[in-house]
């Protein structure tokens, strides 16, 4: 049972629901939907902007969807004690003209369940990463847009994969910001289950996903980014293996910067921050995307 409920808080989605829409912020958007590679439609908004400038934000997960983060339903052990609203952040990207595109990765929110039920901490989700792009650059009204990535947690893992997967014949993704990309074997040990009952965990996720999820990491493809990357993280993150994000940024091989923030000692507050600093952190995109 112990097993279970563990791999269920590592790997079930469907966990937080789509509980905001951007027309509660004032924004102009419509629902749209696209087909990933291997024919999971996936469900977004499309908050219009007046430039020919695109962000795609792919969200972190289990614990999200497009929307961010709401304790509701979430029982005892919440990872954060109010909503974390990605709309907010939107706002600012919108205001400075941008269009953003906010998608549920398969298995999340509104979209369909993948070809596993299950969350796979990016090999799975690298293809929703791939459709978002293709969507975007075959869209009648930005075929000529350029695209910034907003990559987080595991939108930060899926993207990079999905560098490692074709995304770099894009040229016209200009810019990403990747925070708090986390490897599942380093969330593994931060939980306290490199032991006998975190072997069982993984044996049951293994099972699951139909994946070694202790063997597959997305580090083999950050040299396959061709793009500025600015990459973000709490230096107080309880999951935090610090070595692990240094050798994600010494991989780059493009333009970088590492911005180390100094926050509560929770995961969640990375994203809280950049929903109320944005300004601070998306600078990144008004420099490369002209």
């Amino acid at each position: 049972m112990l097993t279970k409920l563990l791999s269920n808080s590592i790997v079930k989605g469907r966990v937080s629901p789509v509980f905001d829409l951007p027309s509660d912020y004032g924004l102009p958007y419509e629902e749209v939907s696209f087909n990933a590679k291997d024919g999971v439609k996936l469900s977004g908004w499309l908050i219009k902007g007046d430039t020919d400038k695109v962000i795609i934000q792919s969200h972190y997960g289990v614990q999200s969807s497009r929307s961010g983060y709401t304790p509701e339903g979430k029982g005892m052990m919440k990872m954060w004690k109010e909503n974390i609203s990605f709309l907010k952040h939107a706002k600012y990207l919108h205001d400075k003209g941008y269009t953003i595109l906010m998608y549920d990765f398969r298995n999340h929110g509104d979209s369909e369940e993948g070809t596993t039920p299950w969350v796979t901490w990016g090999p799975e989700e690298r293809k929703d990463v791939i459709a978002a792009v293709e969507f975007i650059s075959h869209h009648p009204n930005y075929t000529k847009a350029q695209i910034g990535l907003l990559s987080i947690c595991m939108g930060a893992a899926s993207s990079t994969y999905a560098f490692g997967d074709g995304l770099d014949k894009y040229d016209n993704i200009k810019a990403m910001i990747a925070i708090q990309p986390l490897r599942y074997t380093d969330f593994i040990k931060a939980l306290g289950l490199d032991n006998f009952v975190g072997k069982g965990v993984t044996k049951l996720n293994n099972k699951r996903t139909g994946i070694a999820m202790e063997e597959v990491s997305f580090m083999p493809h950050v040299g396959a980014i061709t793009i500025p990357t600015l990459l973000i993280q709490n230096k107080n993150d309880e999951y935090l293996n610090k070595k692990s994000i240094n050798e994600y940024f010494d991989a780059l091989k493009v333009e970088k910067k590492m911005i180390w923030l100094d926050l509560e000692k929770k995961r969640a507050a990375g994203y809280d921050y950049l929903t109320k600093h944005p300004e601070e952190l998306l600078f990144w995109f008004d420099h490369y995307i002209k």
